[in-house]
């Protein structure tokens, strides 16, 4: 895929997220898309709580989109039409954010990332195990998600 069309992809990604108000409220960016991994970034002053920092909801939420986006944007560039839902979840909060909300969503390992399309195209279902992580900007995590979505072609 070009960069032409990588950031057409991203554009749709982006306006994907506006279009769902929960998400759009977190106020979404995208950071980075390449090789498996899918970074964004929300501001800290939509997403805060009673306690000054991040609210775990916000946090959540933003690690769960970015594990759907990259399943998304993978299955874009192969060109594939495809709805992906979040299966199940599991957060673990391990620090709290008092900036700007970072997270990267990776595929669990780079054979799912491949078989994607593929077993897509053969069977017309798939699922997929991501992972992400909260980042802070001292290099520390301050929280983790692992996730199974699955994707259905579209026919």
């Amino acid at each position: 895929m070009d960069a032409n069309t990588n950031q057409g992809a991203l554009q749709a990604l982006a306006g994907h997220f506006l279009g769902m108000p929960p998400v759009a409220a977190l106020k979404p960016q995208i950071l980075e898309w390449r090789d498996g991994l899918l970074r964004l970034r929300a501001p800290l002053d939509p997403n805060i709580n009673d306690k000054g920092c991040a609210f775990g909801g916000s946090v959540v939420s933003l690690m769960t989109i970015a594990a759907w986006g990259l399943v998304t944007l993978e299955l874009e560039r192969a060109h594939v039409a495809a709805d992906v839902f979040v299966a199940d979840s599991q957060i673990r909060y391990l620090k709290p954010v008092f900036e700007a909300i970072v997270v990267e969503a990776v595929f669990d390992s780079d054979a799912d990332r491949v078989d994607l399309v593929e077993a897509l195209a053969r069977q017309g279902r798939v699922g997929a195990r991501l992972r992400a992580r909260t980042l802070l900007a001292d290099g520390g995590v301050a929280a983790t998600f692992s996730g199974r979505y699955v994707a259905i072609g579209k026919t």
